[in-house]
């Protein structure tokens, strides 16, 4: 099993929205770890690891979910996972 890292910037409204909340509790509901956080510039940052099937469909739950509303522009960034978490957190 190749665990795989996602590395995800969102632009559009989404500070300020709930947005980092709405991830992690989407996240619950998949085999992922990683981390959610503000920007300065206004962008999300996410970075979740998991198998790529599952971080696939962690992702389309995002774009799928009311967050959609939020969310202007999306990009993605795949890379080896480095299993830095323990779980799927917000980082303030």
């Amino acid at each position: 099993m190749k665990l795989e890292r996602a590395h995800v910037f969102f632009e559009g409204r989404v500070q300020g929205v709930g947005f980092r909340y709405s991830c992690r509790s989407l996240a619950m509901g998949f085999s992922a770890t990683g981390v959610v956080k503000n920007l300065p510039d206004g962008r999300v940052e996410l970075i979740a690891e998991g198998e790529r099937a599952e971080l696939e469909e962690f992702l389309r739950a995002i774009d799928e979910s009311e967050l959609r509303a939020f969310i202007r522009k999306r990009s993605v960034e795949w890379k080896d996972a480095r299993g830095e978490w323990k779980d799927f957190h917000i980082e303030h």
